[in-house]
């Protein structure tokens, strides 16, 4: 991995400022396959999927793999993002399925009507990042510039993910039924810390037939300050 941080050309900036006029809406889904209630939020998915505005992240959680069905998307790493989302915001109470909309924003059960307000309230709000994510082959460029100083410090982070699969659940709380889940995060990587004060470039290897993306995130987690797909 290259990690280079310096003054960006007018060029590229002009073109990211064109291509990234207003940064999709970050939609991150925590659920399982153990979890009764998380069918309606996987199949609302669907939904979020389609709409260009956004990027839906489905994140399978391993807390509930002890009734009897071990979800095999489900990561501890998963349940721990969704820890942190809860520890920023002095809660000890996570669940399933939980959206966390933004980065700042957490529904708890399956209210889609709530989760498409809170989109809309996102995407009325200018980014103060401009991101393009570049992808060439297995090769991927990722470039940042903050329009003013951050209030603190930023991640930049890759996540790959499968677009789509369906899963035959044979026991647990699910046992017999048949569900589509789409958006499936396989990985979610940090590649870099930014303090937004200089325009920022880093690049890394994307092998694979998996889907990409980038977010750029205040610490906390806290609030996306810029999303880009890089498929």
């Amino acid at each position: 991995m290259k990690d280079v941080i310096g003054a960006a050309c007018g060029l590229w900036i002009g073109l990211a400022l064109a291509a990234q006029a207003q940064s999709p809406v970050v939609v991150e889904l925590f659920t399982s396959q153990g979890c009764s209630s998380c069918p309606p939020a996987d199949a609302f998915m669907e939904r979020l999927v389609e709409d260009p505005g956004v990027i839906a992240l489905s994140l399978h959680v391993d807390y509930w793999d002890y009734i009897g069905w071990a979800d095999a998307f489900a990561k501890p790493q998963f349940t721990e993002r969704q820890k942190a989302y809860a520890r920023a915001v002095g809660s000890r109470m996570i669940y399933t399925p939980q959206i966390v909309v933004g980065g700042l924003d957490r529904v708890e059960g399956s209210q889609p009507a709530v989760v498409e307000g809170l989109v809309q309230k996102h995407n009325a709000v200018a980014q103060p990042v401009t991101l393009a994510a570049t992808r060439t082959g297995n090769r991927l460029v990722v470039r940042a510039e903050a329009a003013a100083p951050l209030a603190g410090p930023a991640r930049v982070q890759l996540v790959r993910y499968l677009p789509e699969k369906t899963v035959t659940i044979e026991r647990g709380e699910n046992a017999g039924k048949t569900v589509t889940y789409r958006n499936i995060v396989t990985s979610w990587t940090v590649l870099g810390e930014w303090d937004g004060a200089a325009p920022y470039e880093v690049e890394a290897e994307v092998a694979g037939p998996e889907r990409a993306a980038v977010i750029v995130q205040a610490a906390g987690p806290a609030g996306v300050l810029a999303a880009a797909r890089a498929d």
